[in-house]
């Protein structure tokens, strides 16, 4: 028997509570990347907050647990981390500039759209079904119609080359999320996360120096609501947000977990309307819904495909297998190796 067991389920508003943390949390960093970049230079600020959310993280880890720490180690993190935290989320950060919060949201929805393709094309090798092949098709429309000429979020043509990062971003994380399912890490998840966050953080701190930023960062001229915004993502982003994350894949379905993928743009867009006076016109309705739509659509059909044994619950080690079809946050790689050390005990 796993350890998943009846006995070891939570009480409901402890779900309730997680549930909500991932959807309003992960669903606002949108808007405090906003509210961060307002008066510090993008590369630096995310390098700032993956820094010291890694370090303290690390510190944690190390404190309970003596593993090795190999070279090969330090080497896959970079490799994720550039890809997720550099490529990924940089992107977003820097966006954000031209972007409005809610917009890119939108955009970084469309990211089961990549996994899907890629897992057809280099990874699984998982041919989408009707349903996949159809929120495919949804979610690219959703985007041209949002990106095309005329009336947008902003009352004016949303900016090419922020959208055109964008979906680099979402790119560059889908594939790093593949490359790190068999990434060589620490078998320990939060140990692994810490070092990912690290290499990420000063990769992205090296763009931020090699792009002249530590010439435009006047720590005088950082207002309080940049440092407070850079203090929630650190905090709440980067630390609460996925503690609750790997906590209830324990305790939940990945197929229910995964739901943060169509909730958090809906809260970013709203969020960003009403605190940050972004407009909300009805081409970012529609646009939001089509893409919203075609992410669960994505979502619940490969939930679906996804063979499960006959006759007995779902193991551990087959909830990684869907999981990985379905989930692909920025810290996703670290649950595999926490549901292997779960199944191995």
């Amino acid at each position: 028997m796993t350890k998943l067991s009846l006995s070891s389920i939570p009480s409901r508003w402890r779900v309730l509570v997680a549930f909500a943390a991932i959807y309003t949390i992960w669903g606002s960093t949108y808007l405090a990347i906003r509210f961060a970049i307002e008066t510090t230079p993008p590369f630096l600020m995310g390098g700032a907050r993956y820094l010291i959310a890694g370090a303290i993280l690390y510190a944690l880890t190390r404190r309970q647990r003596a593993t090795p720490i190999l070279r090969v180690h330090w080497r896959s993190a970079f490799v994720v981390g550039g890809l997720l935290l550099l490529g990924g989320n940089g992107g977003v950060i820097w966006a954000e500039q031209v972007i409005p919060s809610g917009l890119a949201a939108l955009i970084i929805a469309t990211v089961p759209l990549w996994m899907a393709l890629l897992n057809w094309l280099r990874g699984d090798k998982v041919r989408p079904n009707l349903g996949v092949t159809l929120g495919l098709v949804l979610g690219l429309l959703g985007i041209v119609f949002m990106v095309s000429p005329g009336e947008s979020a902003g009352g004016d043509n949303v900016n090419s080359l922020g959208v055109l990062v964008l979906v680099l971003a979402a790119l560059s994380w889908s594939i790093g999320s593949l490359y790190s399912r068999k990434a060589q890490l620490p078998p320990e998840p939060l140990l692994a996360t810490a070092m990912e966050m690290l290499a990420g953080g000063a990769l992205l701190l090296v763009a931020g120096l090699l792009t002249g930023e530590a010439g435009q960062l006047r720590l005088d001229q950082v207002s309080p609501r940049s440092l407070l915004a850079l203090g929630y993502l650190i905090v709440f982003g980067s630390l609460v947000g996925f503690s609750a994350y790997v906590w209830l894949l324990r305790v939940s379905t990945p197929a229910r977990v995964s739901t943060y993928a169509f909730v958090n743009p809906v809260v970013a867009v709203f969020l960003g309307w009403t605190l940050a006076g972004e407009s909300l016109t009805p081409r970012t309705l529609v646009a939001a819904a089509v893409i919203v739509t075609a992410v669960v659509l994505i979502v619940a059909n490969q939930a679906r495909t996804t063979p499960r044994p006959t006759g007995e619950a779902t193991p551990i080690g087959d909830r990684e297998s869907e999981l990985r079809r379905i989930v692909t946050p920025i810290e996703g790689r670290a649950l595999r190796r926490r549901i292997e050390a779960d199944g191995s005990n």
